[in-house]
């Protein structure tokens, strides 16, 4: 068993804006194990600014990790404890060594039903963001998140008004992400209008760490919070029990590359539900390689909420894959085998 590695930039069609600033380009790497004829791809969704695992060496252990294949999945996932987005790039390489990009067969692989996901409005002017609700709408999205906070709130304000005035909480579900943006006084005051028109929760209200203040955000604010940043850098199981039984949140949102993969994930969904608390995965801004990952997983876990997977339209350069999304529906297009188009990594193929 051998495995090499290449780095792959995805560029945005459209600068996408969150309230860490301006992002133009996704930087990915690709993990590919061979052994004999077969070999199998695994995407490192890192996410440079936000993930734990950006660190100056990151390269450098990838680098080692691929020179230690031999090893195995299981002790390079331990070895990889404090590189969660190298954790989940083995998982994918392992698995697709054996089962091709089938991860976790069923009749969503097989093409027979859709998961549900949420159109995604990035911030920037106020003009920009409701073209992006009109395109969103147009096609066919039953809900969606609204980034905000990075332009005045009155003005964001507006923007779901006369989208709550168009259509009813029965015909369209509104998320906003805060992305740590608001102070607990700030984010108390705003979800009391956000309870008005009924939109659905807020992700990471507050910064993550701030978890005295989250406790409180979870229990004074009028609509569910959801943590996301939060769970980041949460490594150990007594750290995650520690976090949800202080918070208390309504939600968490899973970022399989910054949790740990699939077996990361798994953990945290136990965790949540024996505490009552929803949950739902999205992704670090994958190509479709690690999207399939993500989305294959959330099918398999029977979880009916919306998931935040329609990524794949962002970038100009993706890995192509049979996937298409469809009235706010993410569907295997034939074939989970077929229609990959992985030339842009051949260098490692």
């Amino acid at each position: 068993m051998k495995a090499s590695f290449c780095s792959y930039d995805l560029n945005f069609k459209t600068p996408g804006g969150t309230s860490r600033g301006i992002l133009k380009i996704k930087e990915s790497y690709f993990i590919c194990i061979k052994e004999g004829r077969n070999f199998g791809i695994g995407e490192v969704g890192l996410l440079r600014g936000l993930s734990m695992d950006d660190v100056p060496h990151f390269e450098d252990q990838i680098k080692w990790t691929c020179n230690h294949i031999h090893l195995g999945l299981d002790e390079l996932y331990l070895a990889n404890k404090q590189f969660p987005s190298i954790q989940f790039a083995l998982e994918q390489a392992f698995s697709h060594l054996v089962h091709g990009f089938n991860h976790f067969p069923s009749s969503f692989t097989a093409g027979r039903d859709c998961l549900k996901i949420n159109g995604l409005i990035w911030m920037g002017n106020v003009d920009f963001m409701r073209e992006q609700v009109a395109k969103r709408l147009s096609e066919g999205f039953k809900t969606l998140k609204m980034k905000v906070g990075s332009v005045a709130w009155e003005e964001e304000k507006s923007i779901l008004c006369a989208l709550r005035e168009q259509f009813g909480p029965e015909d369209l579900e509104l998320r906003v992400d805060a992305n740590g943006a608001f102070s607990l006084k700030q984010a108390v005051e705003i979800s009391r209008y956000l309870e008005e028109i009924q939109v659905h929760s807020i992700e990471q209200p507050l910064k993550a760490g701030e978890n005295l203040d989250l406790a409180k955000a979870a229990k004074q604010m009028h609509i569910p919070i959801a943590l996301d940043e939060s769970l980041i850098g949460v490594v150990n199981s007594v750290d995650k029990e520690k976090l949800l039984d202080v918070v208390e949140p309504q939600y968490i949102i899973l970022k399989p590359s910054f949790v740990g993969g699939w077996k990361g994930s798994d953990e945290w969904v136990k965790l949540a539900e024996e505490r009552n608390i929803g949950w739902w995965a999205t992704s670090a801004l994958e190509s479709t390689v690690g999207l399939n990952a993500i989305a294959q997983w959330a099918f398999s876990k029977n979880n009916n909420v919306p998931q935040g997977l329609g990524t794949g339209s962002l970038y100009n350069n993706n890995i192509a894959g049979p996937f298409k999304v469809e009235n706010g529906q993410l569907n295997v297009n034939g074939d989970i085998q077929e229609g990959w188009d992985l030339s842009p990594i051949k260098s490692i193929l």
